[in-house]
């Protein structure tokens, strides 16, 4: 499995290592991704997901995993996020969105799924 944030896209970055001599050499910096067990009002079950601790303190801050997801931009989300908001939007919101992965527009309303392009 890559080394990328399922809510962010967080993922390895290259650089140089610089010493006092100013010798430089290639290293990388890896993301603190852990495997964090996340609650889900919309689902009411909990959603386990690789994530980075940036992206934790940012789910902490915007009030949980629904509403992180919610502003979430799609491209940066991992297909079992995604899949995370289309349970937790069906019968919840009204809401209009892209689906990068799904390549289609799908409403929602109270009742679920109104139409598909």
């Amino acid at each position: 499995m890559a080394r990328r944030c399922e809510l962010t896209g967080k993922s390895v970055r290259s650089g140089h290592l610089v010493s006092h001599a100013n010798n430089k050499r290639k290293r990388v910096f890896r993301p603190n991704l852990q495997t964090i067990t996340l609650a889900s009002d919309a689902l009411n079950q909990n959603v386990s997901l690789k994530i980075s601790m940036i992206a934790l303190r940012t789910v902490d801050r915007q009030g949980g995993l629904d509403a992180f997801l919610l502003g979430a931009r799609d491209e940066n989300l991992s297909e079992k996020a995604l899949r995370q908001i289309c349970s937790a939007l069906i019968g919840k919101h009204f809401i209009q969105r892209r689906f990068k992965f799904f390549r289609d527009i799908i409403i929602y309303d109270l009742i679920g799924v109104i139409h598909v392009r």
